[in-house]
Order: structure tokens, then C-alpha cells, then sequence
């Protein structure tokens, strides 16, 4: 992880990026020092924000169900997220539910690396989800495996270089 040395006087002049590897810092020193029992992190919703803001995308309400942003032309995106860790090894993103209810057309899935910079990301429509996933019963939803075999599947288009581009942007 890159070193990042900060006083309060400048947290205005780091990027959002720069803020985000500090947040995973702090999140290491707390649990070591039993302040905190997990660690929680910011992935989710900073996955929809660069997302939303790479492909130009409005981003839903919160309470919306099902898709968490919609494009100019009414396509509606599910976005999941998975930020890489190596005390965590799951490369499953979180469980995709309803998906026969056809609430989203494609969903957009992003791999962070530790510090939070774009490792991969992917789009799949909605009808390959049940072939790149698998459907776990116990959180009664699809998983997407974050592999090799995702990001070299044909269904997968790569959005990689764009997210990229939208977080060096910030």
C-alpha cells in the first residue's frame, strides 16, 4: 500500500482515491487495536459513484429495488463490488436476488485492489448471470465468481480502462 502522509489542515487537497487508501489504513490500525471488530469499508457505494460517474449513469435512490443506476437510454445496471484484501480471500461478490424479477439489465461488477484503486471491472447482461454465477440457497441469491474465467468470458464486456480513467479523473 502506497504511504500516505496527511494532516487535517489538508484533507481537502487529497483525491477521493487518496482518501479512500487512508480509510484503509486507519481501518488496519483500529482493528490491531481491537477499537474495531471488522473491517467495514466504503466499497459498495464508492463502486456505484465511479461506476455512475465512468459511464455517465444516474445513480437510483436508496431504497430503489433491485438496480442501483440507470443510463441515458433507460438501461438499468446492478453494480456489485468486491474490494480485495489479503486477510479476506473471497472473490464472490455479494448475492444478486430476484433474478427472474428482471429489475436490472446488465450488471456491472468492479474488483478494487487493497488500497482501493480499479484492479477489474466487467459488464454481463442479465441473461448470463446464470452462467458466470452460482446460486447459493443459503443467501438466497446469485454470486459471481471475481476470476480469471470471468473477465476472459466473451459475455464479459471489459470496463477496466474506463473505471481507471474516471478514478484518475478525481
Amino acid at each position: 500500500m502506497s504511504e500516505i502522509r496527511i494532516s487535517a489542515k489538508n484533507l481537502e487537497e487529497l483525491s477521493v482515491l487518496e482518501l479512500l487508501r487512508l480509510h484503509s489504513a486507519i481501518l488496519e490500525e483500529l482493528k490491531a487495536r481491537g477499537a474495531v471488530r471488522t473491517r467495514n469499508n466504503p466499497v459498495a457505494d464508492y463502486a456505484e459513484t465511479l461506476v455512475s460517474k465512468a459511464l455517465s449513469l444516474t445513480r437510483a435512490e436508496k431504497e430503489t429495488k433491485g438496480h442501483d443506476a440507470t443510463g441515458p437510454d433507460g438501461k438499468r445496471y446492478e453494480i456489485k463490488s468486491r474490494r480485495m484484501s489479503t486477510k479476506k480471500r473471497s472473490m464472490l461478490t455479494s448475492p444478486i436476488r430476484e433474478l427472474d424479477g428482471a429489475h436490472f439489465d446488465e450488471v456491472i461488477v468492479v474488483l478494487f485492489n487493497e488500497d482501493y484503486s480499479v484492479h477489474r471491472a466487467g459488464m454481463v447482461e442479465r441473461k448470463h448471470v446464470r452462467e458466470l454465477g452460482r446460486f447459493r440457497p443459503h443467501v438466497n441469491g446469485w454470486v459471481i465468481p471475481l476470476r480469471e474465467s470471468l473477465w476472459n468470458d466473451p459475455h464479459a464486456k471489459n470496463i477496466t480502462d474506463i473505471l481507471r480513467r474516471a478514478q484518475d479523473s478525481d
